[in-house]
C-alpha cells in the first residue's frame, strides 16, 4: 500500500515508521525547511513541498497513493489536504489529525475525512475509560460519526452480573464486540455469563448510544 503523509513533525515521522514497519510505501510531505530531515526516516520518500497546493501534490504523486494522513499540526491545512486529496485525487482513504477539539465537527465527509483522529479527545477517554465504572465512555468515531466505539465496566452490584450474553437485549444498531475481563479478550458467546468489572465494547449509532445503559441495567 503506498501511504502520503502531510506533516513530517514528530507525529508524521512516527507514522511513517510504523508504516514501514508493516511493509507499505511511504511517501512524507513537508513544507518546513527545519522539518525536512530525510535521515530520520531513510525508508521513506521524501519530497519538500507544500501540501495545500494542488502542482505541488500532482507533481509528488498524490494519485498513486491508496491513503493520505494528514498529520500537520494545523487543523486548517489538515482539512486542505484532505479535500484535495479526496476531490482531486480521488483517493481511497483520507485519514485526518485533530489538534483542536472545538473543530472536530470540520473533519467529516464534507471536507474528505474518512477518519478523524483526536489525540486530545482520545487521551481524555482513556482517562475516562481508567476511572470510570457503570458510566458510558465514547472511545473512538467511526465512518463520519454514523458509530462509535463505546466502553463501560460492570460495578460490583451489577444486575447482568451472572446472566448469560444471550439474555441481553440491546437497542437496533448496536453491538456487543467484545468483553476485556482481567487479562482476556473475549468473543462474546450466547451462554457467556457476565462478570462484575468486565469491560465491555460496543459498536453503536450514535442515535442509540443512550440506551445502552439501560439495557445493561444501570440508569
Amino acid at each position: 500500500m503506498r501511504v502520503a503523509i502531510a506533516g513530517a513533525g514528530a507525529v508524521g515521522r512516527s507514522i511513517a515508521h510504523e508504516l514501514l514497519g508493516g511493509g507499505h510505501q511511504v511517501m512524507l510531505i513537508e513544507r518546513d525547511r527545519a522539518h525536512f530531515e530525510p535521515g530520520t526516516v531513510e525508508q521513506a520518500e521524501w519530497v519538500h513541498a507544500d501540501a495545500c497546493e494542488l502542482s505541488s501534490l500532482e507533481d509528488a504523486g498524490m494519485q498513486l497513493c491508496d491513503v493520505v494522513i494528514a498529520a500537520t499540526g494545523d487543523d486548517k491545512v489538515n482539512l486542505v489536504v484532505s479535500l484535495l486529496a479526496k476531490t482531486e485525487f480521488a483517493v481511497r482513504r483520507v485519514v485526518a489529525r485533530v489538534n483542536d477539539p472545538n473543530n472536530e465537527w470540520l473533519f467529516t465527509e464534507a471536507w474528505g475525512v474518512d477518519v478523524a483522529v483526536s489525540t486530545p479527545r482520545m487521551l481524555a477517554a482513556m482517562v475516562e475509560e481508567a476511572v470510570s465504572v457503570g458510566d458510558l465512555v465514547r472511545l473512538m468515531t467511526l465512518r463520519q460519526g454514523q458509530a462509535n466505539l463505546v466502553e463501560i465496566t460492570l460495578p460490583e452490584d451489577s444486575p447482568l452480573a451472572g446472566q448469560a450474553v444471550e439474555q441481553l437485549s440491546l437497542p437496533k444498531d448496536c453491538a456487543l464486540v467484545t468483553i476485556l475481563r482481567g487479562g482476556r479478550v473475549i468473543v462474546p458467546q450466547p451462554d457467556d455469563p457476565f462478570e462484575p468489572g468486565d469491560e465491555l465494547l460496543f459498536v453503536t449509532s450514535a442515535d442509540v448510544e443512550h440506551e445502552i445503559q439501560a439495557a445493561l441495567g444501570l440508569s
